[in-house]
């Protein structure tokens, strides 16, 4: 029998050499280590602490990732590296640099590593190239990218050439907080990611579903960050909602009725309960394992923390690998 591959997909990367490419096409981006654990992560003069080492140092990754158990890491962009308020050109190139660094690095590790890419989301139609290009030339399986772009929710009708180039290649979409709603009042006591990175990716599911863009494009693979948000605890009430109100019914003309199930969903959520409430009301097929390496707020054992619940054998194998490996497939479903 084949042994199953535990597969990390919420993983992020930014290594010295990419900055450095980064920075000579005119990002301006610099990793500047504060100790052998942490650097400096600076990006156009805002800089962000701690950047942990396994984020920029592959040995420190791969050992890492022995040590917590986990075979692949599904390797994604920094968000600090979307760079989608740069110019148009630059924010193109930035995005083609990342992703030609993590083919190289999966090249270099093709047992260890897999990779979605980063897009120049500003551009949906540039964005749908680059993921046709990262996915046929550099073997990529889809990409990660934000829950808004500039304030834009993600059903804006300029991002359709995106979701319909994601369906026909089969490509993961990850949609990862970034730009977060109400930061003005979010100021404090961490909230803008305690709150803030839930409350966005929530944001970005329900435009997305009240958009009509799951319906239009039924086959579009939608992973969603940190647990889904507040998804999974909150759909019901969206159901409810189209059913008394007018406005949730402009584009979806059907009642809802399993509108968490239809997006997928990381482990990331800090309690067992929780977790096994999740993987209930969406099923363990719409659940994978993920870290959120190398960031503090993410689960460094997250494959002992699946392996520890309250679900069968054959739960824990879909999330910690199986449903992984169909979905990062690169082909449609």
């Amino acid at each position: 029998m084949t042994k199953l591959r535990t597969i990390d997909t919420h993983t992020h990367i930014l290594t010295q050499e990419t900055a450095a490419l980064l920075t000579k096409a005119g990002a301006k981006v610099t990793i500047t280590p504060d100790s052998a654990e942490s650097a400096a992560l600076d990006v156009a003069g805002i800089v962000y602490r701690p950047f942990p080492t396994g984020g920029f140092d592959i040995a420190r990754r791969l050992k890492d990732m022995d040590a917590a158990g986990v075979d692949v890491h599904v390797l994604s962009a920094t968000p600090q590296t979307y760079l989608y308020s740069l110019g148009d050109e630059l924010s193109a190139t930035t995005a083609a640099i990342q992703n030609d660094q993590m083919a190289k690095h999966i090249a270099a590790y093709p047992d260890r590593f897999m990779g979605i890419a980063t897009l120049p989301l500003a551009q949906p139609a540039r964005a749908a190239d680059e993921l046709k290009r990262a996915m046929t030339k550099l073997g990529l399986r889809g990409a990660m990218f934000a829950s808004n772009v500039k304030g834009m929710n993600l059903d804006d009708p300029s991002f359709e050439p995106l979701w319909a180039t994601a369906q026909a290649l089969g490509a993961f979409m990850f949609v990862h907080p970034n730009n977060v709603a109400g930061a003005d009042r979010l100021k404090s006591y961490y909230l803008a990611n305690l709150i803030g990175n839930p409350l966005d990716t929530t944001i970005a599911a329900a435009s997305l579903y009240f958009g009509g863009v799951m319906d239009r494009y039924p086959k579009l693979k939608i992973m969603l960050a940190h647990g889904g948000g507040f998804t999974p605890y909150q759909a019901a009430r969206w159901e409810h909602g189209w059913a008394v109100r007018p406005e949730p019914k402009k584009n979806v003309p059907a009642q809802p009725k399993n509108i968490a199930g239809r997006f997928y969903y990381d482990t990331i959520l800090h309690s067992a309960p929780v977790l096994e409430f999740m993987i209930k009301q969406v099923g363990a097929d719409r659940v994978m394992l993920g870290s959120d390496y190398p960031y503090d707020m993410g689960m460094v054992d997250c494959v002992s923390h699946v392996r520890g619940l309250k679900i069968s054998d054959a739960d824990k194998a879909m999330i910690l690998s199986t449903r992984a490996e169909a979905l990062l497939s690169g082909k449609p479903s």
